[in-house]
């Protein structure tokens, strides 16, 4: 089975308010992306957030919201959530190959996706469309498991971070502005310990632009 295959199964076999990773109100990740400072017309990229963030993000203000998914099923929930006003943008793509332009993205947010890439390969994949797509100065704002969280969810393998490794794995390129923790409650009443880590995008240093 895919990747793609198996987030379609889970969403197809689970209502919103049963998947594991479900928040009502997630404070931690809206706290974050408003303590980065950007305007309301910032463009926000939520990636794996297909049936989560928007509609939080949309309540409080921001008009450029780009949701990428995987799960076709998972965008498609919340589309049917939301007006089409043109303020979310639906995109069914793999984090790891994003059909989104250079240095067109001002928030990089991801609540639990880069923890299920257990390969090194996946994860530079990952981390180069981070570098591409955010603008130089940009925030990249990443929660994984912490290091004493579950090591598996929703069928798969998962890797555990502290808010050092996470950082270090990002490399220094991602100016560390703020780390938090949250035990996160599941609907079945689980405890899971995540980490997030809050950064600023610096240009590099051979070229002194993002890419």
């Amino acid at each position: 089975m895919t990747v793609k295959d198996h987030w379609e199964q889970v969403y197809a076999s689970r209502a919103t308010d049963q998947c594991s990773w479900h928040q009502v109100q997630p404070r931690r990740s809206l706290n974050l992306i408003e303590g980065t400072g950007v305007p309301r017309g910032a463009a926000i990229l939520d990636v794996g957030g297909g049936d989560s963030l928007a509609d939080h993000l949309v309540a409080a203000g921001y008009r450029d919201v780009t949701v990428v998914d995987i799960s076709r099923a998972a965008l498609q929930r919340s589309q049917g959530r939301l007006p089409a006003d043109g303020l979310v943008h639906r995109v069914q793509a793999d984090a790891r190959s994003l059909p989104l332009a250079d240095a067109s993205v001002d928030v990089w947010h991801d609540r639990a996706v880069f923890h299920f890439l257990t390969d090194s390969e996946d994860r530079d994949a990952y981390l180069h469309q981070v570098r591409r797509v955010v603008r130089p100065g940009g925030h990249v704002i990443v929660a994984t498991f912490a290091a004493d969280g579950p090591t598996r969810c929703s069928g798969l393998p998962a890797v555990r971070y502290s808010s050092v490794s996470l950082h270090e794995t990002f490399g220094p390129r991602f100016r560390l502005v703020d780390t938090e923790r949250e035990t996160h409650r599941t609907p079945a009443g689980v405890e899971q310990q995540f980490v997030y880590c809050s950064c600023v995008l610096e240009p590099s240093v051979e070229s002194g632009a993002a890419r």
